[in-house]
């Protein structure tokens, strides 16, 4: 395999984590099921290898499905309305018998 090749599916991995797992299981299944002759498997697998295209082709197709690009949400303030409170100290005082 060629270096570039490789580079070109170590980031296509790396931007698409889901579509791409799903991709390898399908493919990893209908090579066994075909191999091995298997039918069942081999459906399977061939379905998921077109719900991981159709997974990625819709996220390509709508950006807004992207959750990485939405800006994030802050639920708490970037700073309290509450005034710090005061620093303690420890008293010298004798514990009470």
């Amino acid at each position: 395999m060629s270096r570039s090749w490789h580079q070109f599916l170590k980031s296509t991995y790396r931007k698409e984590p889901i579509s791409s797992f799903i991709l390898t299981v399908g493919a990893v299944d209908a090579v066994i099921g075909g191999v091995g002759d298997r039918w069942s498997l081999m459906t399977v697998g061939v379905g998921l290898v077109g719900v991981a295209i159709a997974v990625r082709w819709l996220r390509f197709r709508q950006p807004w499905l992207d959750i990485s690009t939405r800006a994030p949400i802050h639920y708490l303030p970037s700073r309290s309305s509450r005034t710090a409170l005061p620093m303690l100290s420890q008293s010298r005082k004798q514990p009470p018998h």
